[in-house]
């Protein structure tokens, strides 16, 4: 899963960071189109990259210093323009690139960006490959003279591309209409805004569209999958039957019910592993969810005879255990969720379509279809560091996590992970008890606080 050495660059899901600022510098970033361009014209004859962009305001003077390296690498490259990440990873593999490209930092805020970095066969790089191309950018980066993000020529979309993409959406679930459903999508003024409205369009129904207006720095602000209760709200509101709400690059999807609750990825999951194996589809009876997934999940999934395995959190391990035990079905709670039938990496857009359809065709909702879900107290607390300095070599901290799990024992999980993309500890308690549950998970935020603090 790790490689031996550690990738300095790269994270859980490419290199991200603040805009401007290290690794996401001008020079950086245009070592990064040079190193990852070299790479592709050892192993192919005239490669050729796409590139596909959120709605930052830094987006596209990334995505031009990108394709200045990769040009200058003697690589083609073709824009998509906004699409969603997991657009890039279909059309790579479908259109015949051998590679794609994504500008993006997913939920986070709007002075964060990203690269994100896909093979031909629309997957994520190996952790090996990563490595290689983030040794050659360190050194590109120590010797060439990027250009100015100003005087590179004005990106030129290719409109054709996102409309085939979402073709493929509407392929994935053919039939579905929406007619007579009353549904709430929010945008996250993100990738979803440039597509969306395309597809509902196409579907019928009486679809709101919420945070379909992004001006470069409200994407995520308040609103989308990081915020599911504000369609929850909307959603009572309006008296709607069922909320949709997308993260900024639009590769993770939340629901909310007509009550206005939200529904998470692991009640996703629920849904469409008892679909899938009513329909035969779901091989060896097994799920792949993450350490943070809930207790109740893997219990509920028990009651249909499935079996749940755990990846570490990151989609791109859910990715290697679904391989490894050729699942049909993975995810995580945050709504990250993989139908390999369907698409080589999570779609948020996707994962809405697939439950829309899975109503559809039950003409039962969200909440009847997780009814038995009994999810257990859970809490995260998020802890900024100034260092990822491993936790079990810090004893205080050692100390105050056996505490919570010898306490917990068989009623509780302890989980406590630092974030792939941030400065974070997270710290996750599960408990029967939430006196137990807030108890622990604060002891150790705030041991964890003391060594560590930010």
């Amino acid at each position: 899963m790790s490689s031996v050495k550690t990738r300095t660059l790269f994270g859980t899901d490419g290199i991200r960071g603040i805009a401007g600022e290290p690794p996401l510098d001008t020079t950086t970033v245009f070592a990064a189109g040079l190193a990852l361009g070299h790479s592709l014209r050892r192993s192919a004859t005239d490669p050729k990259v796409i590139l596909g962009r959120d709605t930052r305001e830094s987006s596209v003077w990334i995505a031009s210093m990108v394709m200045a390296g990769l040009r200058e690498a003697g690589v083609a490259v073709e824009s998509a323009g906004i699409v969603p990440t997991p657009a890039v990873a279909y059309l790579a593999r479908s259109h015949g690139f051998h590679a794609g490209v994504v500008i993006s930092a997913s939920h986070n805020p709007w002075r964060d960006n990203g690269i994100k970095l896909f093979g031909g066969d629309g997957f994520k790089l190996p952790d090996a490959e990563e490595l290689a191309i983030e040794d050659e950018i360190f050194q590109h980066a120590s010797s060439v003279s990027a250009p100015n993000p100003a005087t590179l020529p004005p990106m030129q979309d290719n409109a054709a591309l996102q409309h085939d993409y979402v073709q493929m959406l509407l392929d994935s679930v053919p039939g579905l209409d929406l007619t007579g459903q009353h549904i709430v999508a929010d945008c996250a003024h993100g990738a979803a805004a440039a597509v969306a409205p395309e597809i509902f369009r196409r579907l019928g129904g009486d679809v709101t569209l919420l945070n379909v207006e992004p001006n470069g720095r409200n994407i995520n602000d308040g609103c989308g999958a990081l915020h599911p209760e504000y369609v929850a709200a909307k959603v009572k509101e309006r008296g709607a039957s069922l909320g949709l709400t997308f993260d900024g690059d639009a590769d993770r999807c939340m629901l909310a019910g007509a009550r206005g609750n939200v529904i998470n990825g692991d009640a996703i999951l629920l849904m469409a592993a008892r679909d899938l194996k009513a329909r035969g589809m779901l091989t060896g009876n097994v799920v792949v969810a993450t350490t943070m997934s809930n207790m109740g999940l893997e219990a509920a999934l028990k009651r249909s005879d499935i079996r749940m395995l755990r990846a570490p959190v990151g989609d791109r391990y859910v990715l290697e255990q679904m391989q490894q035990h050729n699942a049909a079905l993975g995810g995580e709670q945050s709504g990250h969720i993989l139908f390999p039938h369907l698409a080589t990496t999570g779609d948020g857009l996707l994962t809405a379509l697939v439950v829309l359809d899975l109503v559809a065709r039950t003409g039962k909702s969200v909440d009847e279809l997780t009814a038995d879900l009994k999810v257990f107290p859970q809490v995260i607390v998020n802890v900024k560091v100034r260092e990822k300095k491993p936790l079990e070599s810090i004893p205080q901290v050692a100390a105050a996590i056996r505490a919570a799990e010898d306490e917990l024992k068989d009623s509780g999980r302890v989980v406590i992970r630092y974030s792939g993309t941030e400065a974070l500890a997270r710290v996750m308690i599960e408990a029967e008890s939430e006196e137990a549950m807030h108890r622990h998970a604060n002891a150790i935020a705030d041991t964890i606080r003391q060594e560590l603090g930010a």
